[in-house]
């Protein structure tokens, strides 16, 4: 075909690396994602981060929110589900599996044999796992030969078979619920806390998806007088086919609430949260309204 003079030329490249991404898009197309979003003081949460690196104990960011909510999805059962489809009739009546544990779907973007890709580390038994335990999980998908590592060897299939049958193959394992924790976690979370971006929606094809934007100070109000406080968006996504937009608003509250008074003691997490009335820096107690 002729190309007109400085028209730039087209290079089609065949799509092997992102495969399980496209599959994924695809079955996405059937979820019905509405977004929340909210703003979290992240205070309680720098102050124990600090805190932790005087002993030489890193946790990310991420880590906290996984801790706050492992804990809070087992306290919503409703939440942390999925629907399953109507096959091999749309006059079946409409099915949800709840799981008893809560697993983590983590996005990563990281670049494999050259080639930028997002692939996603699952974290299971986060309803009681510690601190410690969801960092050194974090720790071994981030330091770790992503190419070596077992949990990827579905993407790297996926990019390897034919399209029909990697298809077929992506749909076939999904049709079973006992599956989904193993391929999709039971909540999906996805940050960009690392680049300038304040907030996000995703869907990562759970109940549930939990985006974390960057941390920044912004202005609070607080005992009626402006101040200057480390804020961090998070948006959450539902599937409106499991849940609705009540108990979506609710986790999130106590999402907010977990993380504005975060201490990871046991049973924390909640209403209940040790230590909750104490500023984590100076070990006083916080008037109402000011965490």
């Amino acid at each position: 075909m002729n190309r007109t003079p400085g028209q730039p030329s087209a290079t089609v490249l065949v799509e092997r690396r992102r495969r399980h991404t496209l599959y994924f898009l695809e079955y996405a197309e059937a979820l019905r994602p509405v977004h929340l979003d909210t703003e979290i003081d992240m205070t309680r949460v720098l102050a124990h981060r600090s805190a932790a690196r005087e002993r030489g104990v890193r946790y990310s960011v991420v880590s906290y929110l996984l801790h706050s909510a492992g804990r809070a999805l087992a306290r919503h059962p409703e939440a942390n589900a999925v629907t399953l489809p109507s096959w091999p009739s749309r006059w079946r009546a409409p099915r949800t599996a709840r799981f008893d544990g809560v697993t983590a779907k983590l996005a990563l973007d990281r670049t494999v044999d050259g080639e930028r890709t997002v692939l996603s580390a699952l974290l299971p038994g986060l309803q009681d796992a510690a601190m410690d335990d969801i960092q050194r999980q974090i720790d071994r998908y981030r330091d770790g030969d992503l190419s070596d590592l077992p949990e990827f060897r579905g993407p790297r299939l996926l990019g390897r078979l034919p399209v029909p049958l990697g298809r077929l193959l992506f749909g076939a394992v999904l049709r079973s619920p006992a599956r989904r924790p193993g391929i999709f976690g039971t909540v999906s979370v996805s940050s960009l806390g690392h680049r300038p971006v304040d907030g996000f929606y995703s869907t990562g094809g759970t109940a549930v998806t939990l985006c974390l934007g960057r941390i920044t100070d912004r202005p609070v109000v607080r005992d009626g007088a402006v101040a200057v406080a480390p804020v961090m968006r998070l948006s959450l996504t539902f599937d409106h086919r499991v849940i609705d937009g009540g108990t979506a608003a609710d986790l999130l509250g106590e999402l907010k609430k977990t993380l504005e008074g975060f201490d990871d003691g046991e049973g924390s997490a909640g209403s209940d949260l040790r230590g909750a009335d104490q500023d984590l820096r100076t070990g006083r107690p916080v008037a109402a309204g000011t965490r």
